[in-house]
């Protein structure tokens, strides 16, 4: 299995706008986060992006793109159906292909030599199944995540076949549905922001969508089902998500991009001098 598109969804509420904030890469680079997302992308072997956007919005975001708005394919959604629907509508782009999907406000700095994205396309393609990227999260913080229940799988570390998927539960139902061996007490898989799927996961969301009769379907139903239909992993990536969507996100990001960066002495000294400023 080889994964050479990708699927970034950018068409709901904040998303039109929170990829178009720039912040400071690395290595000390002004950009917007849409470009921090795609290099991210085409670091790790995807050729071609789908980006889906909102009505309007695409002069928008080929601005943001800059010189790499030549890898992206636009798809628009011309209603405001939610999340399921906006992935739906690439699927014309995907074709009968695996692909990687991301959301466009999430961002994210690896532990490892490889990228984030990187290390769950090499997972899934060695796999040869759909994988998606996880991170150990406080109970506090199920209200804004997905999340999975599973076991470890056999010999290996940070791999998990997906047993369960539940979209944003509670902590009593994650606690009853989705307790994940070896994890420490509080603390569940909740998604990451990423995850590569099959033309079977693109068959039940069609599926999903024509039976709502006016209701907004969630992703994870879709995963849960899909992994009763075929192998479903979860990879503990090496990294952290940022979600630049939330109170403090933007700052967050930045503080973590700058910290892995060229500069992380100087912002060290920096946010010393802040916090003795503090306590004067």
């Amino acid at each position: 299995m080889e994964i050479k598109k990708a699927i970034i969804t950018a068409a709901g509420g904040n998303q039109r706008t929170l990829p178009l904030q720039t912040l400071v890469d690395r290595d000390g680079v002004q950009k917007t986060a849409l470009r921090i997302i795609l290099e991210e992308i085409l670091k790790a072997g995807v050729e071609t992006i789908g980006l889906v956007v909102g009505p309007g919005d695409q002069a928008a975001f080929k601005a943001a793109a800059g010189e790499l708005a030549s890898r992206l394919h636009f798809i628009e959604q011309s209603e405001p159906k939610g999340f399921a629907h906006a992935v739906h509508c690439a699927s014309g782009f995907t074709g009968r292909e695996p692909f990687l999907l991301l959301v466009c406000d999430h961002l994210y700095v690896s532990r490892s030599a490889k990228n984030c994205a990187q290390q769950l396309i090499e997972l899934a393609q060695a796999e040869n199944c759909p994988v998606s990227a996880v991170q150990a999260t406080h109970e506090s913080k199920l209200p804004f995540y997905g999340a999975v229940g599973g076991r470890l799988a056999a010999g290996r570390q940070r791999l998990y076949q997906v047993e369960n998927v539940l979209e944003k539960p509670t902590p009593t139902q994650a606690e009853q549905q989705l307790i994940v061996p070896g994890l420490r007490a509080g603390y569940y898989l909740c998604f990451f922001g990423m995850h590569v799927l099959t033309p079977a996961f693109m068959d039940l969301l069609g599926h999903e969508l024509a039976g709502a009769s006016g209701r907004q379907p969630d992703l994870s139903s879709v995963l849960a089902k899909l992994s009763a239909h075929e192998k479903y992993l979860a990879l503990e990536v090496q990294g952290r998500r940022y979600d630049i969507g939330l109170r403090y996100g933007l700052l967050s990001a930045q503080l973590a991009l700058a910290l892995d960066g060229k500069d992380r002495q100087e912002i060290l000294s920096n946010l010393v001098e802040l916090l003795a400023l503090r306590g004067e």
